[in-house]
């Protein structure tokens, strides 16, 4: 099988400097060995702390909401700023639970899952899928949910922290297919025309030179052209993959959604901007679940003026 191979110990993730990552790791596994709703409920307390707590990234998801919705007022995207930043906490729970919860623990929450025929019958032609959906805070988790009904794969970033990558990788491994690195776009491909399920998520600022201007909620967005150029190399049928958390505890609800059709096309820029069109069209379902705290715009067209403050 193609993809990252599961990382052995090292003696130097036991160095001095790496203690405070081991110390957020326990924490992280103790946060996941909690009964769901209480998990949801750690996760609510984290939220408030977060929104009261002045932090750098509250600004980025301000200007983020205030591009994306011009035609709310500002109390609503206040609103929408304060349910965003609570919902940091939720993710902060999610990512423990969709990590480290047990087999037995996650096989409990709560999930309804949707499209499923669309995979079926992608199957049934012997192509490979590639799901594309946008960073909602419980992505972890609901890949982890939805590798319960269908063997699938995942693209991602190394992380900053040794500790946290040698342990969230293994923990990946456990339940995906495969892990890919963003970069490794031969084994991706390979993946894929074998008949593989793949779920990738392009809806951030790279700062790649494989990127286009196209339009997200309206506004100019770099945006990575892989989506296009993994299904032209492998033949796959691109298909958008949504999940949100419903309310009161009633867990999550993922959505696999008919091929995108005529996909790819000879237009990269088109299909760029057919792939945003689809993820905004996720984001309106939840926006309070969405990312906002990214800096998706800091990437600007030539001549335009920077999006975010300096500061």
């Amino acid at each position: 099988m193609p993809g990252a191979t599961r990382p052995s110990f090292r003696s130097a993730l036991l160095r001095p400097t790496q203690w405070p990552a081991w110390i957020g790791l326990g924490c992280t596994w103790l946060l996941a060995r909690l009964p769901y709703r209480w998990l949801l409920g750690m996760g609510r307390l984290l939220g408030a702390l977060i929104n009261r707590i002045p932090n750098a990234r509250r600004p980025i998801a301000e200007r983020n909401i205030a591009l994306c919705f011009p035609e709310r007022d500002a109390a609503a995207h206040k609103a929408l700023v304060d349910a965003h930043m609570r919902d940091l906490g939720m993710m902060l729970a999610e990512f423990a639970v969709g990590w480290m919860g047990s087999d037995a623990a996650v096989s409990r929450i709560p999930v309804t899952i949707e499209g499923l025929e669309h995979l079926e019958a992608a199957k049934a032609q012997s192509r490979g899928v590639l799901l594309v959906g946008g960073h909602f805070s419980h992505l972890e988790l609901c890949a982890r949910l939805v590798s319960d009904q269908i063997r699938i794969a995942g693209m991602y970033r190394r992380m900053d922290s040794d500790v946290f990558e040698w342990a969230v990788l293994r923990a990946r491994l456990d339940y995906a297919e495969a892990m890919f690195d963003k970069d490794d776009l031969r084994g991706t491909v390979r993946y894929l025309r074998n008949g593989g399920t793949l779920w990738y998520a392009p809806d951030q600022d790279m700062r790649s030179k494989d990127s286009v201007f196209v339009p997200f909620f309206g506004v100019p967005a770099a945006t990575i052209t892989a989506t296009h150029h993994l299904a032209r190399l492998s033949g796959a049928s691109v298909m958008p993959f949504f999940h949100r958390r419903l309310d009161h505890g009633r867990g999550y609800a993922i959505r696999i959604g008919a091929p995108l059709e005529a996909f790819p096309s000879r237009d990269v820029v088109a299909d760029t901007a057919r792939v945003n069109a689809a993820i905004e069209q996720m984001v309106r379902e939840a926006p309070e679940q969405y990312l906002w705290v990214h800096k998706r715009f800091k990437t600007r067209p030539p001549g335009e003026p920077p999006v975010y403050s300096r500061r």
